[in-house]
């Protein structure tokens, strides 16, 4: 009989696949038009041209990146911390401008760039920013999941002693 796995895990689980989604769409997106992502960067008016282009030549294989290793569950901890610091510079970007009165469009998928006075999602932007946030720090603080190479390696379970600091069980065969 197959074993039962904790709700814990399967929903780890399903938080590692959605957050991983959030990356690697925004990430492709991003890539597929490297000028518009560079408006969009330029557009909240907090790096200097030197610096936009760089910052938006590398922000799609960030998210890329994040995605594939959040995807695989490969040191899930580590990357939901950087996904949360990544997402919390997205949210911060997107206050300031609204509060300093720009009209943009963010580029969170891409596009992005000037938008017309009373265009601006930002109340829905921030909103959805803070749930991708609620993904990643629900693994930082219960990175553990299923199919993830971090379980294949043995990342993050109890040794016999039960000294990790890792309070959950472990799969339970079912009874026969």
């Amino acid at each position: 009989m197959p074993a039962r796995w904790p709700v814990g895990d399967l929903l780890g689980t399903l938080v590692r696949f959605g957050l991983a989604a959030v990356w690697l769409v925004s990430g492709t997106l991003k890539a597929a038009d490297p000028e518009k992502t560079y408006l969009a960067v330029q557009a909240f008016r907090l790096l200097p041209d030197a610096l936009a282009g760089p910052v938006a030549a590398a922000l799609p294989f960030v998210e890329l990146g994040l995605g594939v290793l959040v995807l695989f569950g490969v040191g899930t901890r580590v990357v939901a911390v950087l996904s949360c610091l990544v997402l919390l510079a997205f949210v911060t970007g997107i206050a300031q401008a609204w509060a300093r009165g720009l009209s943009i469009d963010c580029g969170c998928f891409g596009g992005g760039g000037e938008v017309a006075p009373g265009q601006t999602r930002y109340p829905q932007e921030l909103a959805r920013d803070a749930g991708f946030l609620a993904l990643a720090v629900w693994l930082v603080v219960r990175p553990r999941s299923l199919l993830s190479v971090d379980g294949w390696l043995g990342v993050g379970r109890r040794t016999p002693a039960g000294d990790d600091g890792d309070d959950r069980d472990e799969p339970v065969p079912a009874e026969t």
